[in-house]
């Protein structure tokens, strides 16, 4: 019988690939979501029951046991980037990730990958950063030979980094930004789940493997890419920090005043404390090249679902490759 693996978070935007590519080895596929109803697109990913979404909420150590039994492996992708509910950043990617970890050990699953990201440090001043470093500390104590992934921004069709930014420009005609000057390292989506195929496939020592793309750019350059690309022209304004955080303050108190009705999906405190540091891959880290895999550049896959964003939409891009053709 093939393989087993359990994907927390696996209808997300990274977990969706993670399960894509696994169904393609060969192995069945335990989706485990708050929402299975939400997550039934994955079931083509394979043959009829190779891929199936299941209930499951990390805060539980009953839900989560459940999940994991049987595994062979387990990933856990499961991450937040705001504040919500009871979901907190220490209930999730802390709590939420020694959970998973502990009782994976208990039910004798074989290999665990846990998604964290750069930046993680549990002596942060950062809410998000500190979770993630805290959740990869306990993962470690549970789990010894865990394989720990840390992307920086990841792009890829469904992201939330060139969509959101490239949205902006349907109603504004200035994007303020906090950090412009904030180095990242853009990685592909499928570059990160290809990272955790080959973690789960044995082909890789155990460890922390930081991964980033080929190029290390401005949160500004890539707002700059962005724009040159749906063909739009918007004034790129660089804000300093204080003034991020009074921003910050606003939206979050805005969220906390409607109980949670009005999410901040815009900019929170805490990310203003995050772009205050460079997120790219550190010195002497192991990295994509030691995984065998390599980095995708953001400007050979973000154009592909950019256009829609360019004033005519799709139109443009049939117009531009019919002025291609016509020139050649």
């Amino acid at each position: 019988m093939s393989k087993l693996v359990t994907i927390f978070g696996g209808s997300g935007f990274v977990g969706r690939y993670i399960a894509l590519r696994m169904a393609k080895a060969g192995w069945r596929v335990r989706v485990a979501v708050r929402r299975p109803n939400e997550a039934l697109f994955v079931k083509p990913f394979g043959v009829v029951g190779q891929v199936e979404p299941i209930l499951c909420n990390i805060r539980d150590d009953a839900s989560v046991r459940a999940a994991l039994h049987g595994a062979d492996a387990v990933v856990n992708c499961v991450g937040i980037l705001n504040n919500r509910g009871r979901n907190k950043f220490d209930a999730v990617q802390h709590e939420g990730a020694e959970r998973i970890a502990r009782l994976a050990a208990i039910e004798g699953v074989e290999r665990l990958v846990h998604l964290s990201a750069i930046g993680a440090d549990a002596a942060s001043d950062s809410d998000y950063a500190r979770s993630k470093g805290l959740g990869e500390a306990s993962v470690m104590t549970y789990f010894p030979n865990a394989t720990i992934l840390r992307p920086s921004v990841v792009f890829g069709i469904e992201d939330r980094f060139f969509n959101k930014f490239a949205s902006m420009t349907s109603f504004s005609m200035v994007l303020p930004l906090v950090g412009g000057n904030t180095k990242f390292q853009p990685v592909y989506v499928d570059d990160i789940a290809a990272a955790a195929e080959v973690a789960l496939t044995g082909d890789a020592p155990r460890g922390v493997y930081e991964l980033g793309g080929p190029e290390v750019v401005s949160l500004k350059g890539l707002v700059k890419f962005m724009l040159d690309e749906i063909q739009r022209r918007r004034l790129v304004l660089n804000l300093p920090f204080f003034v991020g955080r009074i921003m910050g303050f606003g939206f979050d108190m805005m969220q906390t005043l409607s109980v949670g009705l009005v999410p901040n999906n815009i900019l929170t405190r805490d990310q203003v404390r995050m772009l205050r540091h460079d997120n790219v891959v550190s010195e002497g880290a192991r990295g994509l090249a030691d995984l065998g895999i390599k980095p995708m550049p953001y400007e050979a896959v973000a154009p592909d679902y950019l256009w829609r964003f360019r004033p005519s939409g799709e139109f443009a891009s049939i117009k531009e490759s019919a002025n291609k053709l016509r020139n050649t």
